[in-house]
């Protein structure tokens, strides 16, 4: 179980990188169904963009030791989860995204505890 958790920690460490480097290439105009947008959001989203690299890299990099980079991994897990309670947030103040961020939504709230649930059952 621990070498498919590696794998699928690698793959979704490759998603997220590549995620990021497309906003940090082209902005929000790579959101689907995204709006223009002024100078001050643009600059937002590259930003938060290079924080997501960060993320993948360091998702990349737990990925090749989950026993002894666990605590790394739990950690970037519980972010991805803070990230998706923070779309509930912007869902109960300005309401529901398109159908995609609404599904990408539910992964950030479904992967989390799965996979800390099969890194639990791996360790034992």
């Amino acid at each position: 179980m621990l070498p498919a958790l590696s794998v699928f920690t690698l793959l979704f460490g490759l998603v997220c990188l590549g995620i990021s480097l497309v906003h940090i290439a082209f902005g929000p105009a790579s959101i689907p169904g995204s709006v223009p947008v002024n100078a001050t959001m643009d600059s937002e989203d590259r930003f938060y963009a290079t924080l997501f690299t960060g993320f993948g890299l360091a998702m990349i990099w737990a990925s090749r030791d989950l026993v002894g980079r666990r605590q790394v991994f739990l950690a970037l897990m519980a972010t991805f989860f803070l990230g998706g309670i923070a779309r509930l947030v912007s869902a109960a103040a300005v309401g529901w995204p398109s159908p995609l961020f609404t599904f990408l939504g539910s992964l950030e709230l479904v992967i989390p505890p799965v996979s800390w649930l099969v890194l639990r059952r791996a360790l034992r």
